[in-house]
């Protein structure tokens, strides 16, 4: 791959996230950005996209860095970026391309729900596989995604932040402390 990929740290309600983009448009967030999660988040990036990531220079990452800000001040509901998917295939791409297209600010969705949207109704569990391998997460609002009986299901941020997530909202309420 010929491609530049651009990364910077930012701060937000959740903790840092480290954000990556290419030409294409932003390709990685990553929750929990220290500087080990950092570290490693770089390398893997690395890895994935045959190009060494270096920090931000360009200004690539702005709007991403604007929208995320904007969202969790509460005045943004729906991203309006560039995605580069390159980081996901097959039914992940198809599943993840459904939930951000088809699971709007507020809403939340089911598992198997989101496996019969792509036509696959007995593929809740592969969903859940594709939840946790989403490489975009807040952005492709993995956190939207629950279990049928009510429960939070998992997330790869942890499930404190999916609750900040949804609580942010206006899905769950907002924590007493």
């Amino acid at each position: 791959m010929d491609t530049t990929v651009e990364w910077a740290v930012v701060p937000s309600e959740i903790g840092p996230l480290l954000l990556a983009a290419t030409d294409r448009g932003l390709v990685s967030v990553v929750f929990h950005a220290d500087e080990a999660v950092r570290r490693t988040a770089v390398d893997r990036l690395a890895g994935q996209l045959g190009a060494e990531p270096v920090r931000s220079t360009s200004g690539r990452l702005s709007e991403p860095i604007r929208q995320l800000a904007e969202y969790f001040s509460g005045g943004r509901k729906a991203f309006d970026l560039p995605l580069d998917w390159t980081l996901t295939t097959g039914f992940n791409r198809q599943v993840l391309r459904e939930l951000a297209e088809g699971v709007p600010f507020g809403a939340v969705v089911g598992y198997g729900d989101l496996a019969k949207r792509v036509g696959q109704p007995g593929a809740a569990q592969a969903v859940g596989a594709a939840m946790g391998a989403n490489p975009l997460p807040v952005v492709v609002p993995c956190h939207r995604v629950v279990e049928s009986d009510g429960g939070i299901g998992g997330f790869g941020g942890g499930l404190e932040t999916k609750r900040t997530l949804l609580a942010l909202e206006g899905v769950l309420p907002q924590p007493l402390f």
